[in-house]
């Protein structure tokens, strides 16, 4: 009997250790992918509408030589593109990481 327990006790350590990893280090997954693509889209949409209804407002209160709202559309772009791309920075995993240090040290070990 005694060593069936260690067998059970030693599935649910390894069991929990897996979990853990997964937490630690979540894989590539095809909805992480849409929610990252959802993520950018919106960031750059919603100021580059902001940005032609702005204008639009503007062409009517101070009219100019050049259109408000194209002006006000490149310039929400900008500004959305500087937001997704500080949230891509955010998200992405650095180069400098455990795991890339050790695929590093493998690729030297096959080498010679």
């Amino acid at each position: 009997m005694r060593s069936r327990k260690d067998r059970s006790a030693d599935d649910i350590r390894r069991s929990t250790e897996r979990l853990q990893r997964a937490r630690k280090q979540p894989g590539a997954s095809p909805l992480r992918g849409i929610g990252a693509f959802g993520m950018i889209g919106w960031s750059v949409a919603v100021p580059a509408v902001a940005g032609a209804f702005l204008g639009l407002w503007l062409n009517k209160v101070a009219p100019q030589n050049f259109s408000w709202p194209i002006a006000l559309i490149l310039g929400g772009i900008v500004v959305g593109a500087m937001i997704a791309w500080n949230w891509i920075d955010k998200e992405t995993p650095k180069a400098g990481g455990d795991n890339n240090h050790t695929d590093a040290n493998e690729g030297d070990k096959h080498d010679g």
